[in-house]
């Protein structure tokens, strides 16, 4: 009668090294970037045409590709450093262990990130609609220009309906993102505009299918700079796996082959396997 043989299964995935690397990877992410908000305060001015408007775009986002190349190299490093290293598989076998472990520290990242995201969605939004009405009001939006033309008058003008810069910039951008004006918002807006600018209702009519075309224009800028901001994220994100991949290779590396020590020993002992060769 054959003898039957006992087959241990094993696991190859260690999770304390994985939340470890992304712990380290999401605080020095965290401590990078605040740090880039705080001195981006006093270096880049947010009102057009100041010094540093045109190159703080790129800077950021250069600056945030490194943060995230950075802080996911070291996320996968620390996972490929402490964890196990199980060789019987071979060196090529260990190398794509540890580089897995380093994808697992990217995805725990961006699940992480997603999670909080979530959380401070509706608070994010609060805060950006109180910060886009502000800023129509002080004529810092892409639709500034277009609100401004609209609400242009003339010094012999007798202002009689008096027009708040958010209803108009809300009619316009809500306007302009369903593609066309409502005749109901148009006759309001050229009425208001004819007696505030004191000019003719055709004139009138004229200056807001202008205003509305500028208003078009600047949604389908805003449109394309959020389609690039997408592609660019998912660009940098991907950059970050090759580099937690990476970077838990070279952690693995060093932790078998003991490069920072004495000498260079390759460690043989691993789970009750031989010991280190002298």
């Amino acid at each position: 009668m054959a003898k039957e043989v006992a087959v241990r299964e094993v696991s190859y995935v260690e999770w304390g090294p994985v939340f470890a690397g992304a712990l380290a990877s999401a605080a020095l992410s965290f401590v990078l970037l605040s740090a880039a908000a705080s001195l981006g305060l006093s270096l880049i001015s947010a009102y057009p045409g100041q010094p540093y408007a045109k190159t703080g775009g790129t800077v950021a986002a250069l600056w945030s590709l490194i943060v995230v190349i950075g802080s996911f190299l070291l996320g996968g490093y620390i996972a490929g450093r402490l964890r196990s290293s199980w060789r019987e598989g071979g060196a090529e076998e260990v190398a794509f262990r540890d580089g897995v472990h380093g994808f697992l520290v990217w995805s725990a990242g961006i699940v992480l990130g997603a999670f909080l995201a979530l959380l401070a969605g509706p608070t994010t939004a609060h805060m950006a609609a109180h910060a886009a009405a502000g800023a129509a009001a002080q004529g810092d939006s892409p639709l500034a220009l277009a609100t401004d033309t609209l609400l242009r008058t003339s010094p012999t003008a007798t202002i009689t309906a008096p027009l708040e810069r958010n209803e108009v910039a809300r009619v316009l951008a809500i306007s302009a993102t369903n593609g066309q004006m409502s005749a109901n918002d148009r006759s309001y807006l050229a009425q208001a505009v004819a007696q505030r600018a004191g000019i003719p209702a055709a004139d009138a009519e004229k200056r807001v299918d202008n205003a509305f075309a500028d208003a078009q224009h600047a949604v389908e800028a805003a449109r394309k700079a959020t389609a690039l901001t997408g592609l660019l994220t998912a660009s940098a994100l991907l950059i970050g796996l090759a580099a937690a991949w990476y970077g838990a290779q070279r952690g693995g590396y060093n932790r078998d082959y003991n490069i920072w020590g004495r000498a260079p020993v390759l460690v043989r002992e691993r789970r009750g396997h031989a010991s280190t060769d002298d």
